[in-house]
Formats: C-alpha cells, sequence, structure tokens
C-alpha cells in the first residue's frame, strides 16, 4: 500500500482538491480506510477500535502513548504464533494452575523414598536415594525453563525477520572491516602514502577511483595535517 502514498505525493495530490469519491473507491477496493491510503494510520482494517474492546487499564494506555517503548516490537511479539503459548504457560504458572499437581508429584517421590528407607534401610550416600531426591520439582524453576524457552524462540524469529534491515547490526565487526579492507589496500598497485589514501577512502566509503585530481590533492592536504601520517604523501595520484 505504500505505493498509493508515494503516488499521491509524487503527483502532489495532497496538495490539491482530491475527490473524496474516488478516494473512498479506492479504500474500499483495497479493503482499507482512508486514513491508511492516506498513511494517517498504520492499521489496515481495525479502524478507530473502542479501548474498551482492547481491555486495556489506564496504565497501559499510558505507556503505549508515552513513546518509551517501541510499540512496534511489541505488535511483532503479541502477534507471534508462538505468544499465545508464551501467555499461557505464564498463566498457568501466575494462577497456580499446575503448582498443586507438581507438589502432589513431589510428595509421591518422597513417599517412595521413605518406604525405601524403612524397608531396606540403605546408607545416605545410596544412588537410588540420590535419584530420587533429585527428582523433586520446583515449579518456579519449571516454568521459569518453560517460559524462556517460549519467549525465545519469538525474539530468535523477529530477530531473524529483520536480519536485513538498515538499522539492525552488521553482519561483520569493524575488525572484520578493517581486516578486509587492508587486504584490498595491499593488492593495490602504488606508492605507500596513495595505499595509504585508499584505505582511508574505503574507511569512509568513498570511491577512490572517482576522486578527481583536485580533490586527490585536497584529500591529500588534510592527511597531511595528521600526526600518524609518518612519511611525506606525494600529491601525484595514480590513474
Amino acid at each position: 500500500m505504500v505505493f498509493l502514498c508515494g503516488y499521491l505525493q509524487k503527483h502532489n495530490a495532497y496538495d490539491k482538491e482530491i475527490n473524496h469519491g474516488n478516494l473512498i473507491t479506492l479504500a474500499d477496493f483495497y479493503g482499507v480506510s482512508v486514513d491508511y491510503l492516506l498513511c494517517r494510520t498504520e492499521n489496515r482494517e481495525q479502524i478507530n477500535t473502542p479501548l474498551t474492546e482492547l481491555h486495556l487499564n489506564d496504565e497501559m494506555v499510558a505507556l503505549l502513548k508515552s513513546g518509551r517503548i517501541n510499540n512496534r516490537l511489541l505488535c511483532e511479539l503479541a502477534t507471534h504464533k508462538d505468544f499465545i503459548k508464551f501467555l499461557a504457560d505464564i498463566e498457568i504458572y501466575v494462577d497456580g494452575i499446575a503448582t498443586m499437581q507438581i507438589q502432589n508429584l513431589n510428595a509421591l517421590v518422597d513417599t517412595v523414598r521413605h518406604e525405601i528407607i524403612e524397608r531396606y534401610r540403605p546408607g545416605e550416600d545410596d544412588p537410588h536415594l540420590k535419584v530420587l531426591q533429585a527428582a523433586h520439582i520446583s515449579d518456579d524453576e519449571y516454568f521459569s525453563h518453560m517460559v524462556l524457552d517460549d519467549l525465545n524462540r519469538i525474539i530468535r524469529d523477529i530477530r531473524e525477520a529483520h536480519k536485513k534491515d538498515s538499522e539492525s547490526a552488521p553482519q561483520t565487526t569493524v575488525a572484520d572491516e578493517l581486516k578486509e579492507n587492508l587486504e584490498a589496500v595491499e593488492n593495490f598497485k602504488g606508492s605507500r602514502d596513495e595505499k595509504l589514501v585508499v584505505l582511508y577512502c574505503k574507511q569512509l566509503g568513498i570511491n577512490y577511483k572517482n576522486l578527481s585530481d583536485e580533490e586527490f590533492r585536497w584529500l591529500i592536504r588534510i592527511l597531511k595535517k595528521s600526526k600518524k601520517m609518518g612519511t611525506p604523501i606525494s600529491q601525484r595520484k595514480k590513474r
């Protein structure tokens, strides 16, 4: 739908009087609102949904409007296919639904352990008793691992989906990039000083070959002011 906004901007449609009937026809054709068509909202289908239907408390509404959190990321988390399971696991833990079952299992293990002690009188270092002792389940630890696994799956998927975004961190480190530039400069046929100029251009994202003679001379003059340039730099540029 972005192309429609671009089209309207390209043809200065926002500065002209637009036939609202045509806009409504376009909106109906694409199944969106007129506000979405004009890039005034990001919601394609849910138009002016009342807050009461969302069951959000005042604190949540204030948080969403505050700009202190990334609302788009929050939407991606909530609409992930595993988010419902994530919330269900949290709800089970918070409501204590499974706590009684876990306690019953621990009580059963304790009963078996006591029967073994009464019947066979094993020593404290008996491996079977050690196993039964380790079989105790902590509901805190159990649900912590479960919820963390749910969240990790969601985060990994979102991270994978945004790997190619311009805002995402690059896949290569600064050290990797410098190493690659040094290898490229080493293969450059020119004097040592010219190689240094090429390296600076690569680090700054400048195409060395596109530099004019005047730009090259100005770059040399700038680099000569650096204390790190140990030897004089020739102002002759090799083409």
